[in-house]
């Protein structure tokens, strides 16, 4: 590798990691805003292990802070054995940053009215965690939980993710009332559209159309170094900046979660800046590298 492209790809990573960083920060501060000012002073509940902590805080009243990365560090572990270091790292961070922000950043309460709170404090906490995704983290490790289960078993990740939220707010239920319960559906709705709308929709899966000059080096970079499964078409060139060009090109095709998207861009992005990406949502996968399905005869 030359020089230069050292230079650039560090460069590259150096405004990546800033940004990462002031995503998070951000994630982190809109979720403390929705769980201080709205969520935990009316006794609200939320899906996820943020709803797992809410509950359990409601019901013994032990600290939110320490739930949260106490009921978190099964899943942090999870994380760091299907997905990757770095990403570990930055879940672990944005996890502790959000505890801290809860200790000593004050926030007042916003508003008593149950409507409100359930919209509202859904609306910043899923702020909040789209955020956290969008810098390559997350804050509720419910989502690690539903790609393991996910690439274990039939059950795609939105169905995990709903059945793990119907025993919580079934216990909900039972243990403080259903009012309570209907609320907490309310809140987590709310939330869980909001992350969809911050992270520009993305589905569970993505599907990346790659076009590149250095297609070899990155697929080599995906096969290799990031363990990926990909195809290759073979293209040519049409009409672009250049104009009209006619030359042959390898074209490369991936799918990935949509956890592990930001990784993949950015390694492209070090390799080609200039490379052209088209991002397509799909539902769901069979085969291949992503995930195995059991079919039952």
């Amino acid at each position: 590798m030359s020089q230069s492209r050292k230079k650039t790809r560090a460069r590259i990573g150096f405004i990546q990691n800033i940004q990462d960083i002031v995503l998070i920060v951000a994630g982190v501060l809109l979720a403390a805003l929705g769980l201080k000012g709205f969520l935990l002073p009316n006794g609200f509940l939320d899906g996820g292990v943020t709803g797992i902590s809410l509950l359990v805080n409601r019901l013994t009243g032990w600290s939110i802070s320490v739930l949260l990365i106490v009921i978190n560090i099964p899943f942090i572990l999870l994380a760091y054995k299907q997905l990757s270091f770095s990403f570990t790292v930055k879940a672990l961070c944005a996890i502790l940053g959000l505890a801290a922000a809860l200790v000593f950043i004050e926030v007042p309460t916003i508003t008593s009215d149950r409507l409100l709170i359930a919209v509202f404090g859904g609306l910043f906490l899923g702020a909040g965690i789209g955020l956290s995704v969008r810098g390559g983290a997350v804050l509720d490790g419910t989502e690690v939980l539903a790609l393991y289960i996910n690439r274990k078993t039939v059950l795609s990740m939105g169905e995990v993710i709903m059945y793990f939220n119907i025993v919580i707010f079934s216990i909900a239920a039972v243990l403080i009332n259903i009012e309570t319960a209907l609320y907490a559906m309310l809140t987590y709705l709310s939330a869980s559209k909001t992350v969809d709308f911050v992270i520009q929709g993305f589905e569970e899966y993505i599907a990346l159309t790659i076009i590149s000059n250095e297609s070899e080096l990155i697929r080599k970079t995906l096969t290799l170094s990031l363990r990926k499964g990909v195809t290759v078409f073979k293209g040519q060139s049409g009409f672009g900046k250049r104009g009209s060009v006619d030359k042959d090109i390898d074209i490369i095709y991936t799918v990935v979660t949509r956890l592990e998207v930001h990784k993949i861009i950015d390694e492209i992005e070090k390799i080609d800046g200039k490379a052209f990406i088209v991002q397509h949502n799909i539902n769901d996968t069979k085969g291949g590298m992503i995930k195995r399905r059991v079919t039952h005869q």
